[in-house]
């Protein structure tokens, strides 16, 4: 029930943010695009989300950037249990074949293999992802 709570409120942080960055709704008119946004939760190991930090910002947002993936936001709960292991983020793509040739270049990519085997020298950073693919509803600021 916390982790709902806690999606719920990365959503809504995620359309503020949003709107406050200067994305503009689309038209009420307009179609819907096929533009998929991905809600990602790493449950990292004990004392390791600060290591999973550091690989993504040393290493896998700037992979993240080289194959298409678009960035919307990290975020990391305040309080509670979850708030020493848990990472979230959303990002996009055009299309869910964009998605999964964006993944699999990325999975694919020697920058990001070296980086994950250097950053897990000390043992894995992740114990499991939860992925979620979400569309905006149409009354959204994100369509």
């Amino acid at each position: 029930m916390r982790t709902l709570s806690f999606v719920s409120a990365v959503l809504g942080t995620l359309l503020a943010t949003a709107l406050l960055s200067g994305v503009r709704a689309a038209a009420a008119d307009t179609p819907p695009t096929d533009k998929v946004y991905e809600l990602r939760v790493y449950h990292a190991n004990p004392d390791k989300l600060e290591a999973l930090h550091a690989r993504f910002r040393d290493h896998t947002c700037k992979l993240f950037k080289k194959h298409g993936i678009e960035m919307i936001g990290f975020w990391t709960p305040t309080q509670g249990e979850e708030a020493k292991n848990t990472l979230y983020y959303i990002i996009a793509f055009p299309s869910v074949e964009a998605q999964k040739k964006a993944w699999q270049e990325f999975r694919d990519d020697p920058d990001w293999k070296q980086a994950k085997a250097d950053s897990e020298k000390e043992g894995v950073l992740v114990n499991k992802v939860d992925s979620t693919n979400l569309k905006p509803t149409d009354y959204s600021p994100l369509r």
